[in-house]
């Protein structure tokens, strides 16, 4: 048999890989796209695969009489980072990656009311910390890096600065079709200075006719979400696209607390803490709406994809308590929208084969007002007393400006099918000023000196890959970083304000390799010498609960991980186990604690020495065709203080040497199983019952070894259930779900003492339309 494979471009495929699957038959293509196989007769699977295109897949019969023929022609993959094949309703590696990489399909989830951040507990080393309900502050924990350790981008692009509407736990699951995650090690195409890893969302860029894809749900707590999505693309290659989506929750699900009771005359009060009352919250109410709009040109000679964007979006939050849940408002509340003007442009085999562009860049302009004048304060009961002084926590009245430009650019060069060279960078600048309005005039007030921080980041890689069993990257990262902003000169953090500069340059490097051991097993080992950069929030806080430290030094960090993954299908089974060790080793380590300013309570930022982190995840998934799926993953993460004496130069030890990092989950599991009946009532339907749930060991807020041990404050153990039960009609045009969150009512924290909501229940209407 022989045959020839060509391009979409009508361009021979050189070095293209040829096999047919289950044998040991196969063979390269030569410099014209031909290749050549002797096989005995017989029905097979033709399989030609290479670098940049969708593999190709094709049913053959040879009969030995005559020359068989097969010509093939590969179109470019959609993808422009590595190969993903996910398991039924699973997760699976990001096969040809040599980085510890896993992906997560989101088809299964489209007809529930997850948002993103929820889908992603679903993945080895991967914990969600919420303050709340719907809205609520939210840090992504993975493998013992947590906040602004972890990058998120969207479609390879940073997500810094896009806004509270476009946190992870605001955007629905269906705005993407699936979740890429980048564990420690971070590909030199992403351009960024994470040290626990990337997380990529991918939206579908398929070409598409005309689709439309909307959904309503409804739930406790008076939960409202929508989502619409639609667009088409003509034959000349004119295409648009919306994306709409909103969430409102009054929150007001009810939590276990003491309560300060308040006299008939308003003057004295009194508490009882060993009193615990159900109360219900208040002041918490939330939405957020956003739009997302396109419009451009696909597959033109001189532009594969080339796109003008325009979001905007619109937030509302009242804030209900402080950092400790003890502390109660009654009227502070938060505001804010954002405009944001983007560009996206790629092309492959620009001006020569084999050289492959992406240019994206967007502008962000983010108006966000704090308001807390209240001269009360409340009580769980929602009672209040009149205290004279104006301010629930700090008298403000602030309208911040924050503007922020974020260009990334990236170039792969592919020599032949072995070599491929990335270069990547990406330029951020941010930039922030408050104007005050507690006096009823609009003037700038002491806290007004500009906020201000530039950040480029370039890196360079090499990929050798001579053969589909086994490739290697090395790659260096060059970090540059200006930050400008007020610091203050008293020792309790407050007033007496000046302007401090601070530039930092670093070099980081790194490599990644992969072998696949025997059919189905693949071990992945990767070092970095990392680099992370102060983010915004951290150097300067967020005008409220948050208080930036301008002078934070990058962390920088030596980071390994080892990978061990098989997969194995036969007959309708389908088995994927997977196991990975982490080893994190980082100076300067910056940890958010809690400090008390004025009598006040914030979150603050600060530079902790030396930190090491040892850590482990597991997970194991089988599927039985379309109609079983069950699977889990198991975490361990061991991070302690490895600053042996005190700071100052001092031989004075310190106390907490040794100790685990206070405030993070150490331990904590998930597990989730998946029944589909295909064709129920009529053919194309299918009835879905889908049932997960979460584990997560105590942890202690403060030092584990310092204090009492009976009277210390921890976050308890909790295991929480989650049952969907869903119904398609049409092969998945019409879709309804019912779902029952904490099953079991169990008081579930993520943060010490910030209860989350017990018992809930939705219901979904889905409806999709289209190609």
């Amino acid at each position: 048999m022989s045959g020839k494979v060509m391009s979409a471009e009508k361009v021979p495929v050189d070095f293209a890989t040829v096999y047919l699957k289950g044998t040991n038959f196969g063979c390269t293509t030569d410099s014209r796209g031909m290749y050549h196989l002797h096989v005995p007769s017989g029905k097979y699977t033709l399989v030609v695969s290479m670098l940049g295109y969708e593999t190709y897949e094709r049913g053959i019969e040879i009969d030995g009489k005559t020359e068989n023929r097969f010509n093939v022609t590969l179109n470019p993959s959609a993808e422009e980072l590595d190969e993903v094949v996910v398991v039924s309703n699973g997760v699976s590696r990001v096969k040809r990656s040599a980085f510890n990489a896993v992906a997560m399909d989101l088809s299964e989830m489209k007809n529930t009311t997850k948002s993103l951040s929820e889908a992603l507990q679903k993945l080895p080393g991967m914990k969600l910390r919420e303050s709340g309900g719907v809205g609520s502050d939210m840090q992504i924990m993975l493998d013992g890096f947590s906040g602004k350790h972890v990058k998120v981008f969207i479609d390879g692009v940073p997500q810094e600065g896009a806004g509270t509407a476009f946190d992870l736990n605001n955007i629905p699951a269906n705005f993407a079709e699936r979740i890429e995650v980048y564990k420690g090690v971070v590909p030199v195409g992403f351009g960024t200075d994470a040290l626990g890893g990337v997380i990529n969302i991918v939206t579908n860029k398929k070409r598409r006719e005309w689709f439309l894809d909307a959904s309503y749900s409804y739930g406790s707590f008076n939960t409202h979400k929508s989502y619409i999505h639609f667009g088409q693309t003509f034959k000349n290659g004119l295409t648009y696209e919306v994306n709409a989506f909103q969430n409102f929750s009054d929150n007001n699900y009810h939590i276990d607390n003491y309560i300060t009771e308040f006299s008939e005359d308003g003057v004295t009060e009194s508490t009882d803490r060993n009193k615990i009352y159900h109360v219900k919250r208040f002041n918490d109410q939330f939405h957020n709406e956003a739009v997302i709009g396109k419009i451009g040109i696909v597959d033109k000679a001189w532009a594969d994809r080339l796109m003008i964007g325009f979001n905007y979006s619109n937030f509302y939050k009242e804030i209900q308590t402080g950092v400790y849940q003890y502390i109660v408002f009654g009227q502070k509340h938060r505001k804010g929208h954002s405009l944001v003007p983007s560009l996206e442009y790629s092309k492959r085999d620009l001006f020569t084969k084999g050289l492959d562009v992406v240019l994206t860049a967007n502008y962000n302009h983010n108006i966000t007002h704090n308001i807390d004048t209240a001269s009360y304060k409340y009580n769980w009961l929602g009672e209040r007393k009149y205290t004279g002084t104006p301010g629930e926590q700090s008298y403000q009245n602030n309208e911040s400006k924050n503007t922020n430009w974020n260009g990334t650019f990236t170039a792969n060069y592919r020599i032949g099918s072995v070599h491929m060279f990335t270069f990547n960078h990406v330029l951020s600048t941010f930039k922030r000023t408050t104007r005050s309005y507690v006096s009823g005039s609009s003037k700038i007030s002491d806290f007004s000196i500009p906020k201000i921080t530039r950040k480029n980041i370039s890196g360079l890689s090499y990929r050798l890959m001579p053969s589909e069993k086994w490739n290697l990257s090395a790659f260096a990262k060059y970090y540059n970083q200006y930050n400008e902003g007020p610091v203050s000169q008293n020792e309790d953090g407050v007033g007496n304000y000046i302007n401090l500069t601070r530039h930092t340059s670093s070099l980081g490097y790194g490599a990644a390799g992969t072998y696949f051991i025997i059919e189905g097993l693949q071990a992945k080992l990767s070092y970095e010498r990392a680099y992370r950069l102060p983010t915004t929030d951290e150097l300067f806080g967020d005008e409220d609960l948050e208080a930036g430290r301008a002078s934070l030094r990058p962390e920088q960090s030596h980071n390994f991980n080892l990978n061990l993954s098989y997969e194995k299908h036969f007959g309708k089974h389908g088995i994927y186990l997977e196991g990975s060790l982490i080893y994190r080793d980082t100076k300067d380590y910056i940890k958010r604690g809690l400090d008390a300013i004025g009598g006040m309570s914030y979150g603050i930022y600060e530079n902790h020495g030396k930190v090491k982190t040892k850590g482990f995840n597991i997970s194991a998934r089988y599927n039985y065709a379309h109609w079983f799926s069950i699977g889990g993953t198991f975490n361990n993460i061991n991070a302690r203080d490895d600053e042996r004496y005190r700071a100052g130069n001092t031989l004075q030890e310190s106390v907490s040497y040794g100790q685990r990092i206070p405030n993070q989950p150490y331990t904590f599991a998930n597990f989730d199983a998946n029944f589909t009946w295909r064709d129920l009532l009529g053919k194309g339907n299918a009835l879905t019952l889908s049932y997960d749930s979460y584990y997560q060991h105590e942890f202690p807020l403060y030092w584990e070894e310092l204090g009492d041990p009976t009277t210390k404050s921890r976050v308890p153990d909790q295991f929480s259930h989650n049952l969907i039960l869903g119904y398609s009609l049409k092969n998945g045009r019409y879709n309804f779900s019912l779902e029952c969150r904490n099953l079991t009512d169990e008081k579930l924290y993520d943060n010490f003492s910030l209860q989350k909501a017990g018992r809930a229940f939705y219901g979904k209407l889905r409806v999709y339309f289209g190609n």
